[in-house]
């Protein structure tokens, strides 16, 4: 019989923006602060996340932001040639300003602001909520390059993204610009059937969750945008039944799992043990449960 239409419709809505908006200003404010001590550097405050890209449900109410440094940044130089590299290693003047340095002055310009509210985590700075304010996650970040070209400062090509470090010291490079820019482009180029179909899965993922039937945290949402990311914009449209239906078949019986991409079309969706692709034990997980919930509806 498969999930009524009326339900999915309901699922397709976006949650409320109200107060992650305010959320959003009062973080950036703090972290904006003339008082911090990276205040006279080159950094830019931006959202990140679902509200970021339009995606968030009801359950939902993080708001994902991110203080990105410029003036430091960290390279990927696999992709350059031997001549190339050299003529990097020739230009590069090594920073002053470390990351702990940084992270450590990001958690205090947060803590004179919200004080006991905030919290350091293995990844991103946790600031609680309080009253009107939603619980906020703060990635620390400095500017990342994946080269493709360098000969001089003023003649190279590069993506630049964000990166951070964790609590064991390993680096994070992800993209969160291509992957807002990307996935906004698709979502029009799908008739704009994208992100209600992404708010949809999440729905979807938070019953099978709550009914049991899905391990929690497995299934992203970052994840879930990049695996309807994949599929073919004609698979989309009349009905958010048809829009189901039409992308699982595609997934299951049509799509090379192998070179499904992210949304920043920079890394595989699918990729073992890696912190920027999703398990894909736990990706078929997900499409097994939503699958199943469908034909038992």
């Amino acid at each position: 019989m498969g999930i009524p239409e009326s339900q999915l419709e309901t699922w397709s809505h976006q949650g409320s923006i109200t107060q992650s908006a305010s959320t959003y200003s009062t973080i950036k404010n703090a972290l904006e602060s003339a008082d911090s001590a990276y205040h006279g550097k080159n950094f830019k405050v931006f959202l990140q996340g679902s509200y970021g890209n339009d995606t968030n449900i009801y359950a939902e109410s993080d708001v994902d932001v991110v203080i990105r440094l410029d003036d430091v940044y960290y390279s990927d130089l696999t992709q350059l040639s031997p001549q190339d590299k050299e003529a990097y290693d020739r230009a590069f003047v090594p920073a002053t300003y470390s990351y702990d340095q940084y992270k450590q002055d990001v958690l205090k310009a947060l803590t004179d602001r919200f004080g006991s509210d905030v919290k350091a985590g293995d990844k991103a700075i946790a600031v609680a909520a309080n009253g009107n304010r939603r619980k906020a996650d703060i990635i620390a970040s400095m500017q990342f390059r994946r080269y493709w070209k360098f000969k001089g400062n003023y003649d190279s090509h590069y993506d630049e993204g964000i990166c951070f470090f964790n609590g064991a010291g390993e680096r994070i490079a992800n993209y969160p610009r291509q992957h807002s820019e990307k996935l906004t482009r698709k979502h029009q180029d799908s008739n704009k059937w994208l992100k209600p179909m992404v708010r949809v899965l999440k729905n979807l993922r938070s019953k099978l969750v709550a009914d049991g039937d899905l391990k929690a945290g497995i299934a992203p949402s970052y994840y879930l945008e990049g695996l309807l990311y994949n599929v073919p914009n004609e698979k989309f449209g009349i009905s958010y039944a048809d829009c189901f239906v039409n992308a699982m078949n595609w997934i299951q019986t049509e799509a090379d799992k192998d070179k499904l991409l992210c949304a920043n079309e920079q890394y595989y969706l699918l990729w073992e043990s890696t912190h920027t692709s999703w398990e894909k034990a736990d990706a078929e997980a997900f499409i097994g449960a939503a699958i199943k919930m469908w034909n038992e509806w």
